[in-house]
């Protein structure tokens, strides 16, 4: 799956991992509906850093068609709740 965070570029994100990104969002989720400003930053950082760990960035030059898209690391909460589809950022694993 390409991923891309804006501002970033796109890495390259084996399917096998969206379980285990998928529990950082239903955190991320969780702290959005509750306000919690702090406990959103710390989970999205920590969301985005997984990502970019299980991740094979792609090559600046390489303009794939991105399967998600992820906020900014300094995103605010309204940002992100823009991007928050039903299930939130992270597609629900089957």
């Amino acid at each position: 799956m390409i991923v891309r965070i804006m501002g970033e570029g796109q890495v390259e994100v084996a399917e096998s991992h969206l379980a285990e990104l998928d529990k950082l969002d239903d955190e991320l989720l969780a702290e959005m509906e509750s306000g919690d400003g702090a406990g959103f930053r710390r989970t999205l950082h920590a969301l985005l850093e997984k990502v970019r760990e299980l991740g094979e960035p792609l090559p600046d030059a390489s303009l794939e068609p991105s399967e998600l898209i992820l906020p900014a690391p300094d995103a605010t909460l309204e940002e992100v709740r823009e991007l928050l589809g039903e299930s939130g950022l992270i597609p629900p694993v089957a």
